[in-house]
């Protein structure tokens, strides 16, 4: 079914497949794909059967089975593969090299599946069983304080600088834009992170708000090394999992989860991690009377600092001075995900070929950074206007 060959830009053992994914042929392209990494499926006995779970925004992703007489589900899930294929112009915003080193660090740690094998436009890897969440399933107890455990172990055991780049990506050294109007933002520590995810997105009229935050909030402060934390950055309810019943679970009734979908992984603050995460508690309909309370983040911070001092070996003694600490860093990052989902939105905007109003969602998620800006700066207090729904969820102390 094809040869296979490791391009010199990967790591060693990492398989390599020479064919593409075709969404214009998606089930005799995938079936080429798995049947080039796993030939002993071909032939009598196998039944190798194809399960679309989305047809992604940017990409499309593919539970690969084969239902073999006499095995059990749990038996056929545990030799599934997931195919993930990349949607057309997505390395536009995605930098597929540091998606893979990511999967590849993150599967090293125990907080991803194995990966299997790359091919021209995407990757195989191994099924995790359980269920994506509905944003209902966010605000549940048990769920969240899963969440907020797990993310936690993220932020705890993962080098803050990711998985080594292969080329050097400090934001000085990249092209320059080609409008002398727009000039290049240097956050402090050079590399890949989610002030250069931004960076990279820029567009003029947003200059001025991206350079005002990051003088504000790239102080080198909080949790991890320098500020920064290796973070997922894009934890909305369909890449977060719940194992199955009969999975190991934890004795105080927390929901035992996990993580998916690692396009966007990058150093980042602690606080931008956790309230990029609160503010998919709205979901994709962006309900604001889901965001989270005072006395709700409160808990939630609490439950994921007694996991991250665990998972760091820190005392116990220090975690309410860190619960403290986070309350007021999460507090201050409430506005950002709208800025970086909004800049993304006017991007896709531009480039996706997807049925969506890319654009209405960019106001719609730009209008909550600014919402929190005024807050911040004191406009809409000042101009006796009532405060934006979001806002005074945030400011809700039930």
């Amino acid at each position: 079914m094809g040869s296979t060959e490791t391009p010199t830009a990967m790591t060693p053992d990492f398989r390599y497949i020479p064919l593409s994914y075709s969404h214009a042929d998606s089930q005799a392209s995938a079936l080429r794909l798995i049947l080039t990494l796993n030939p002993d499926w071909e032939g009598p006995g196998n039944d190798i059967k194809f399960v679309r779970f989305t047809d992604g925004i940017t990409n499309t992703l593919l539970k690969i089975i084969n239902t073999k007489p006499g095995l059990t589900e749990e038996q056929i899930d545990n030799e599934a593969v997931l195919m993930r294929a990349y949607g057309n112009g997505t390395e536009i915003l995605i930098d597929r090299e540091r998606e893979t080193r990511s999967h590849a660090l993150l599967a090293s740690r125990g907080l991803a599946p194995p990966l299997l094998a790359r091919f021209k436009n995407g990757l195989l890897y191994r099924f995790i069983r359980g269920r994506p969440c509905g944003h209902q399933d966010l605000v549940s107890p048990p769920i969240w304080r899963g969440v907020a455990r797990r993310l936690a172990q993220w932020h705890a055991v993962l080098p803050s600088s990711g998985a080594a780049p292969a080329k050097d990506e400090y934001l000085g050294e990249v092209a320059e834009p080609q409008d002398s109007e727009i000039t290049v933002i240097k956050p402090r520590r050079g590399g890949s992170s989610m002030w250069a995810v931004l960076q990279s997105a820029r567009r003029l009229s947003l200059q001025s708000e991206l350079q005002w935050v990051v003088d504000m909030l790239d102080d080198g402060k909080g949790l991890g090394e320098d500020g920064l934390v290796f973070s997922h950055c894009d934890l909305l309810c369909a890449n977060v999992i719940v194992l199955p019943n009969d999975a190991p679970t934890v004795e105080d009734g927390v929901a035992p989860v996990n993580f998916i979908d690692y396009e966007y992984a990058v150093p980042a603050p602690a606080a931008f991690d956790i309230s990029n995460h609160l503010a998919e508690w709205g979901g994709y309909d962006c309900d604001y009377t889901m965001m989270p309370t005072k006395s709700v983040r409160r808990q939630f911070l609490t439950e994921y600092t007694k996991s991250y001092c665990q998972h760091r070996g820190l005392d116990a003694s220090s975690q309410a001075e860190i619960v403290d600490r986070l309350y007021e860093d999460v507090d201050r990052f409430r506005g950002i995900p709208g800025l970086y989902w909004g800049v993304w939105a006017l991007i896709q905007a531009q480039i996706s070929q997807i049925d969506f109003d890319y654009a209405s969602y960019a106001e719609t998620r730009l209008g909550e950074y600014y919402a929190w800006k005024r807050e911040v700066d004191g406009s809409r207090k000042q101009a006796g206007e009532e405060m934006p729904l979001r806002e005074a969820r945030w400011a809700s102390e039930a």
